[in-house]
Parts: structure tokens; C-alpha cells; sequence
């Protein structure tokens, strides 16, 4: 997993207004590589949807915001998709939707010598994520986690095909 830097946390607020007045939500805005870079933009509708269609949408209105603002330099390629099954955790909300689900959360800074946790998501209590693990229940603030995301196993693979089939119902 890469470390987020200042210049994402700026992409993200440049590029976070246009996508939510489209009716999205952006679950993250990396910027990835060297050589080429790619500016990586994750984004779902409230309910967890997002079609291609909505995708391609969503590139053509940040590509213009980009060649106004031009906060990348050099060259680089925009890929704009859904956060996907192993979806990456970034929001209070995010952990409290998936409660029970195993994850990874990597720390910014390390807590008594470590800074990779893996267990059960336990849900959020204030502004704290809280996660099972061997060492027992652990809460971290938000503002403490780099970056975290859902573990691809059996369980996760089953409710994405269950929601999958909600959808296709409707």
C-alpha cells in the first residue's frame, strides 16, 4: 500500500467538489508511480453503485478541473473506478459499514513498535475505529490510519455476491 502524500490530500480537495455535485461520494484520490503516474479516483454513488457509464462521466468533468488547475506535473494517465470488492477504508462510515469484515489498517505512525494491524472490524465508537485482533480490541482514531482496506476471503466474496443479486433484483 502506498503512503498518502500532501499532494493527494490536495488532489482530493481540488477534485472532491465537482464529483460530489455529480452525486457521488469519493471514497479516495491517489496519485501512483513515477513513470508513468496514474491519478487513481474511486467513487460511488450513497448506495455503493457506480456504473462505467457514471465513470467515464466523472473523467470527462475532473479532466477539466486538471487542465484549469494543472496541479500534476508531468505526464500522467486519470483512472476513474469503483473502489471494488477489496475496497479501500477511508471514512468513519466506511468501517461502520462493514463491520465484522476483516482488514488491514496501517498506522502513519507506529504504536507500541507497530504499525500493520489485521483483524475484525468491530465497528466506530466516537471518532475511533475499532478492530479485532490477536491482541484484543484496538481503536484507532481516523486521523491516526494511512490507509486501510477490506480483506479479500470467502466472507467478503459472499456479501459482494449478495449485494450483487439486490441489485440485479431491482
Amino acid at each position: 500500500m502506498a503512503k498518502r502524500t500532501a499532494l493527494d490530500d490536495e488532489l482530493e480537495a481540488l477534485l472532491t467538489p465537482t464529483i460530489e455535485a455529480m452525486g457521488f461520494e469519493v471514497i479516495r484520490v491517489r496519485l501512483l508511480g513515477n513513470s508513468p503516474q496514474i491519478l487513481q479516483i474511486m467513487a460511488e454513488r450513497p448506495d455503493g453503485t457506480i456504473s462505467v457509464d457514471e465513470c467515464a462521466n466523472i473523467s470527462r468533468a475532473v479532466s477539466a478541473v486538471l487542465d484549469v488547475e494543472d496541479p500534476v506535473s508531468g505526464n500522467y494517465t486519470l483512472e476513474v473506478s469503483s473502489p471494488g470488492i477489496d475496497r479501500p477504508l477511508t471514512r468513519l462510515k466506511d468501517f461502520d459499514r462493514f463491520d465484522g469484515l476483516e482488514a488491514k489498517i496501517e498506522l502513519k505512525q507506529a504504536v507500541d513498535g507497530q504499525r500493520r494491524f489485521r483483524g475484525r472490524l468491530d465497528g466506530v465508537e466516537g471518532d475511533e475505529v475499532r478492530l479485532v485482533t490477536e491482541q484484543g480490541i484496538l481503536g484507532f482514531a481516523l486521523e491516526m490510519i494511512d490507509q486501510a482496506k477490506l480483506v479479500m476471503n470467502d466472507e467478503l466474496l459472499k456479501m459482494a455476491g449478495a449485494s450483487q443479486s439486490d441489485a440485479d433484483s431491482q
